[in-house]
């Protein structure tokens, strides 16, 4: 079960690795070099929406069908483990939120880039003339 929790950490710390990477200042030869190879990832690292989605409809329906251990009934044991079950969704639910941002927001900045490097050219061509 923890396998893809795993997955997703890896691929959040990438993704914000890769942020990271994007956002610092650098030459433009090393700047354009390195949005066009991210660029070319991104269409494959698309899986990580859907399955960050499908993550979260798990977390939905395990809250949704998990025992309730609130009363009097339930030992001091049991209601540590519901404690520590209600705080592991949680901490889940923005792995997989943060995964969905991070790869939006590297899209974005990649896009950005991108647009500035044609108007850059634009500007060029009318200075040239």
């Amino acid at each position: 079960m923890a396998l893809q929790w795993m997955i997703l950490t890896y691929v959040v710390a990438a993704e914000a690795v890769i942020a990271l990477l994007l956002t610092l200042p650098s030459p433009k030869l090393i700047k354009s070099r390195l949005v066009s190879l991210i660029s070319l990832i991104l269409q494959p690292a698309m899986f990580i929406v859907p399955f960050a989605a499908f993550q979260l409809l798990d977390i939905y329906w395990k809250n949704e069908h998990r025992l309730m251990c609130t009363g009097e009934i339930c030992t001091a044991a049991e209601r540590d483990r519901y404690e520590k079950s209600i705080y592991k969704a949680q901490r889940n639910a923005v792995l997989c939120a943060a995964a969905c941002l991070l790869y939006w927001c590297v899209y974005r900045i990649c896009r950005y880039y991108k647009e500035i490097q044609s108007l850059e050219e634009v500007e060029k061509r009318y200075k040239d003339q």
